[in-house]
């Protein structure tokens, strides 16, 4: 049996490392990527056999040259690496704006763009983007704005993909304990580690489902708000989510 291959961004924190190291132990051939070297050195003594790839998927030429020069093309492609900065009060960050769109959508048509190259029927690609982006929750301004971006490329692409063979398939995770999580200073319903969210992915993944959205009852609430009229969204949120 020919060996399955993936590959997955933001692979040396959260849940793109937790995906690694559980399709690693599953025998599949895993080409992390991320862009910082001791957290690859680091993951690559964990788990010998992975493969790394090193490169910052903000810089559009760094990500075009690191994927295009893939000597392994995987069968399935997790586009996970992101990041999460909270406006304070309403208060307009630019910056801070600028750098989780850099990364957040950006980053995420820099490695689409650089790995359309190597599409073709019967691979599977998978975007993770969030349930915030999906309805407005105090706070996100920018991470939501990002995700609801991602989330529209995400069924954009998925078009076109779709009817050359290939699968998409969309990750929406509410509050997943990472180290980015862990900064938070508000309460976050219904939390779940690292293993739930992978083991949820990968099921999903191997299904095929083309949203796969978890907890089950938190992202299904948030998903119920945003079919309401936006005042009645408003208030919903402000009632049940405390920042």
């Amino acid at each position: 049996m020919t060996q399955q291959k993936v590959l997955i961004t933001g692979a040396t924190s959260g849940i793109g490392k937790q995906l690694a190291l559980d399709y690693d132990k599953a025998g599949w051939h895993v080409i992390a990527c991320g862009r910082n070297q001791e957290k690859l050195a680091q993951l690559k003594e964990d788990a010998p056999e992975i493969t790394c790839l090193k490169f910052d998927i903000t810089r559009e030429s760094q990500t075009r040259d690191a994927i295009g020069q893939l000597k392994v093309i995987p069968d399935l492609w997790i586009f996970n690496a992101g990041d999460c900065e909270y406006i304070e009060e309403g208060v307009m960050d630019v910056a801070l704006f600028d750098r989780v769109m850099k990364i957040n959508l950006y980053g995420l048509a820099h490695c689409i763009a650089a790995s359309q190259v190597h599409f073709k029927a019967g691979q599977h690609v998978a975007i993770v983007t969030s349930i915030a982006g999906e309805v407005a929750l105090p706070r996100a301004e920018v991470y939501g704005a990002s995700k609801a971006a991602v989330t529209y490329l995400g069924h954009c692409i998925r078009i076109p993909l779709e009817r050359k063979g290939l699968y998409v398939s969309l990750i929406f995770p509410g509050f997943v304990q990472t180290p980015l999580t862990d900064r938070n200073t508000f309460p976050m319903p219904m939390r779940v580690d690292c293993d739930f969210a992978s083991r949820k992915i990968r099921r999903g993944l191997a299904k095929k489902k083309r949203d796969i959205y978890f907890p089950f009852l938190f992202t299904g609430f948030l998903r119920l708000i945003a079919l309401l009229p936006y005042p009645w969204q408003h208030k919903l949120v402000s009632y049940f989510i405390s920042t």
